[in-house]
């Protein structure tokens, strides 16, 4: 037996009280293997990073467990099956202890610049090319006219 750690995003119509339990009896899967359910974590809705099935939000679910390797298998393609299941990942953590802990959001202040230090230099303000005046390109064809001239 290992250990392992589902990640399940569901559609966000599914009602969050009823989450819990439809999970619970995909978890049988598990339990009936001689498995072991850890923990299960709900996040609630989330936005997504980026559209699944034309939704841009879902409700996030964290399964840690341990649980012989064909039962995963069986536990993936039963959530697979699920309409209301948007995408699955399964990871195995064996060496690895760490728990995943959901950050509250908080929305972005707007940010604004501290005021400039002094005042704004004018395009004025520069100085000339450091070219003699001959070796601009300009007065090298203003010659090139004149002496065509004479």
């Amino acid at each position: 037996m290992h250990q392992y750690e589902v990640m399940v995003i569901l559609d966000p119509t599914v009602e969050e009280k009823t989450v819990q339990p439809s999970l619970e009896k995909f978890l049988n899967v598990i339990t009936t293997a001689k498995g072991t359910v850890d923990t299960l974590s709900i996040w609630g809705r989330r936005r997504l990073a980026y559209e699944i099935q034309k939704k841009s939000e879902g409700i996030y679910a964290v399964i840690n467990m341990t649980a012989p390797s064909d039962a995963v298998i069986e536990l993936d393609r039963q959530l697979n099956l699920s309409e209301a299941v948007m995408r699955t990942k399964v990871l195995r953590a064996e060496d690895v202890q760490f728990t995943i802990t959901p950050i509250e959001y908080v929305a972005e202040k707007s940010y604004e610049r501290p005021p400039r230090k002094g005042p704004r230099k004018d395009s004025s303000d520069k100085p000339s090319s450091s070219r003699p005046a001959a070796d601009k390109p300009a007065d090298k064809v203003a010659e090139t006219v004149e002496a065509a001239a004479e």
